[in-house]
């Protein structure tokens, strides 16, 4: 029985959040967003002791989180409003899961023109 619990827990999550439309308009810094949650995301209930079971890494436009201790998607999804709100940029981005994957958070942008012709 202890194989298949070692293959449990060598078990890879992959997470995914697309900043791209916010790091084009220059409202949010990539780098900023992995260090906050690099430092936030807790491994056996210490935030920032992330070790070999979670890495954090950006590209251009994407933070990935990979993570072999389990760990859920709506977590990442906290700790990005976390994120948005102590930038103070809340109040325009949301997250939103894409539809196109599972595993893939997206930042957009909320639709306040809509609501403004709705008033008019």
């Amino acid at each position: 029985m202890a194989p298949a619990t070692k293959a449990a827990k060598k078990k890879l999550s992959t997470f995914v959040v697309d900043c791209s439309k916010p790091v084009e308009d220059k409202i949010m810094e990539i780098a900023s967003f992995e260090t906050f949650l690099a430092e936030r995301i807790k491994v056996g209930g210490k935030a920032g002791a992330l070790g070999d079971a979670v890495t954090v890494s950006h590209d251009k436009t994407r933070v990935t989180v990979t993570s072999e201790a389990p760990m859920s998607k709506r977590y990442l999804k906290y700790l990005t409003k976390k994120y948005l709100k102590k930038h103070n940029v809340r109040d325009w981005l949301r997250v939103i899961a894409s539809g196109k994957d599972r595993n893939v958070y997206e930042l957009r942008y909320f639709n306040i023109a809509d609501q403004e012709d709705d008033d008019e």
